[in-house]
């Protein structure tokens, strides 16, 4: 363990010492050749291609020879590999004690933790679902400024019903119970006043195995909702069985964080699915965190089978699907079983959406996701192609935000 720990901060040392740890790095001209490269999910792939990332953006792709590379530029070998656009995880949260350094403590520990967390496994962007402002904002703060090496960050806000607080979280821990809309209104403003990108919204409380699940009064839910659209923002969602995905529905909410795998709610209704639909709902299934909530294995494959059924119906239907796996709650890096989960409804192409074009369209981040002239230069090297093996979108061997490689497999 102790040996893995200290790889991985050499590792970072040595990223940092190539100048990859300041602003300047971001002028620089970056090269990948050779790889075959998917511009997007639904794209044949390129072969031997060439891609060029200038200032952070991507300044030309095409195949060897027809492609310029500047006699200034750092050229990474890609051969017998495969680039795609850089990995969304659209539900993080950045709660570890090791974040609570994140103001002023020394940058290697925390790139050390970012890469095991998250830059390992291609994540340029993330929705962090929920931590304390304190920390992840001055995060968000010194990852910008080029200090610790990590991913683009979203940030919400979160609010829980009154006397919802959830059995798995600790009982010493303050957390926002609101029971009235103007309440909720209140907060809403004060988070995004803060700077965050979001609300959070708990419209279900699981309690404990022997409690009823606590939900959101609508009011509440949509109160906060309100505040969040009229200031351009989206509304995530925590429901823990069909009265808070109801609950969902009615409010307005954007994402729903979880499926919802609740005795007596093996799929989503048809009236539910109508209306994900015409309200443009989407979907993180975080299937691999139900594998870690029980620890009889019977049970265990009845959640997942219901996880993965509620996912495809939900794709079935046409829903938008987001990737996330709830990392940093979950002690689940390693994202190759989220991967093999979400494949058995989704078909390789799907999961790589769900990763890239889905959440840049659905979040309107409109040069993010794909590989093109004038997108960003987030890329994934990957070691083997993932529409041949889904497995292989988790063999990161670069992982590289705006031209900067912030991730190098040793």
């Amino acid at each position: 363990m102790i040996g893995n720990w200290l790889r991985t901060v050499l590792s970072v040392l040595l990223l940092c010492g190539a100048a990859f740890c300041n602003a300047a790095a971001n002028a620089q001209t970056l090269v990948l050749t050779g790889g075959s490269v998917y511009a997007s999910p639904d794209a044949a792939a390129l072969p031997d291609a060439v891609v060029v990332t200038s200032g952070g953006v991507i300044s030309a792709v095409g195949r060897r020879g027809e492609v310029e590379i500047p006699k200034d530029a750092r050229v990474i070998d890609c051969s017998g590999k495969t680039v795609v656009a850089g990995f969304w995880n659209s539900h993080v949260h950045f709660t570890q004690p090791v974040w609570k350094t994140a103001a002023d403590g020394p940058a290697a520990p925390l790139t050390a933790h970012m890469q095991e967390m998250l830059t390992q496994w291609g994540f340029t962007t993330v929705w962090d679902l929920g931590s304390d402002p304190a920390d992840s904002l001055s995060l968000r703060r010194r990852v910008n400024a080029g200090e610790v090496l990590g991913p683009n960050i979203f940030l919400l806000g979160s609010i829980f019903p009154k006397d919802g607080h959830p059995a798995y979280l600790p009982a010493e821990m303050k957390l926002p119970e609101i029971a009235e809309p103007d309440a909720a209104a209140q907060l809403a403003r004060s988070y995004l006043a803060m700077g965050l990108d979001g609300i959070k919204l708990f419209t279900g409380s699981f309690k404990g195995d022997d409690k009823p699940v606590v939900n959101m009064d609508v009011a509440v839910a949509k109160a906060a909702v309100d505040v969040a659209h009229a200031q351009g923002k989206p509304v995530f969602a925590h429901p823990q069985n069909k009265t808070g995905v109801d609950t969902v529905i009615a409010a307005g909410v954007d994402v729903m964080a979880h499926t919802a795998p609740a005795p007596g709610y093996p799929r989503y209704t048809d009236e539910q699915l109508a209306r994900f639909k015409s309200q443009g709902t989407a979907l993180i299934p975080t299937l691999s965190l139900f594998t870690t909530v029980v620890l009889d294995p019977g049970v265990t494959a009845q959640i997942t089978a219901v996880t993965v059924n509620q996912l495809r119906q939900f794709a079935e239907n046409g829903g938008v699907v987001l990737f996330g796996t709830d990392v940093g709650f979950t002690e689940i890096y390693d994202t190759s079983l989220e991967y093999q989960l979400m494949h058995r409804a989704l078909s390789e192409r799907q999961v790589l959406a769900s990763l890239t074009t889905n959440p840049a369209l659905y979040f309107k981040a409109a040069n993010k996701g794909r590989i093109e002239k004038g997108f960003d230069g987030d890329f994934v090297v990957l070691d083997g192609d993932p529409i041949a093996d889904v497995d292989n979108l988790a063999k990161v061997a670069y992982t590289i935000r705006a031209g900067q490689i912030i991730y190098q497999k040793p």
